[in-house]
């Protein structure tokens, strides 16, 4: 029971970190991102980069990074932005995989306790001289059960938790690789050599900064 009682603190801790980290980012960046890209249009990547530093959701950090690096060769540019993108990616997903574990191990946790009552309440009946009677029997089981109700009670909220927070996380994660298919789309049309947005001439293959991180 001191286990699962520790096992529901951590669930909460995580839980919260989380919700405020996604808080933290903000909105939905659909808005913002057709925004900057009509921006980018009208003002060139230069004078939008302000604007996108100012911006916390993890979509920016990706925005940033590609027009930080319009100057470059392709080859590197894709580089840096895919490695951007996974260390994005990996603050993102945070202590995830904590709240997933917590989920599978509570009722094993809470089954575990169940076994060791069932043994010690067979064993005190064992010990009984004369005759058991149902409520020694009883009695014990039910406190050996308490384990496997508690062990659900922790799990279930988890689990529950973890896939809602999980799909926040594979929707910043879309996101991000829409933004880069979007600025590759942008710069494959409207960039010439030596314009001021400094862009490709050539298309490439839409998202591939992000084939690493999918």
């Amino acid at each position: 029971m001191w286990v699962l009682l520790g096992f529901s603190f951590v669930a909460f801790a995580v839980s919260v970190e989380r919700i405020l980290t996604y808080t933290y980012y903000g909105f939905t960046p659909d808005r913002w991102f057709d925004s900057i890209l009509q921006k980018i249009r009208t003002s060139g990547a230069s004078s939008t980069l302000p604007q996108v530093t100012q911006c916390r959701h993890p979509v920016a950090r990706i925005v940033q990074t590609y027009l930080e690096q319009l100057d470059r060769p392709a080859k590197i540019r894709e580089d840096n932005v895919r490695r951007v993108g996974s260390l994005v990616l990996e603050s993102v997903e945070k202590n995830l995989r904590i709240l997933a574990a917590l989920a599978h191990l509570s009722p094993l946790v809470g089954l575990l306790g169940t076994v060791i009552g069932m043994v010690l309440a067979f064993s005190q009946i064992q010990s009984i001289q004369g005759t058991v009677k149902p409520s020694d029997l009883a009695g014990g089981i039910w406190e050996a059960l308490l384990t496997t109700v508690f062990g659900l009670v922790v799990a279930i909220p988890c689990m529950a938790l973890y896939h809602a927070l999980e799909a926040h996380a594979d929707k910043i994660a879309r996101r991000m690789e829409w933004a880069v298919t979007a600025l590759d789309d942008l710069f494959a049309v409207s960039a010439t050599p030596g314009t001021a947005a400094g862009g490709p001439t050539r298309r490439r293959n839409s998202g591939e900064e992000f084939s690493a991180i999918q």
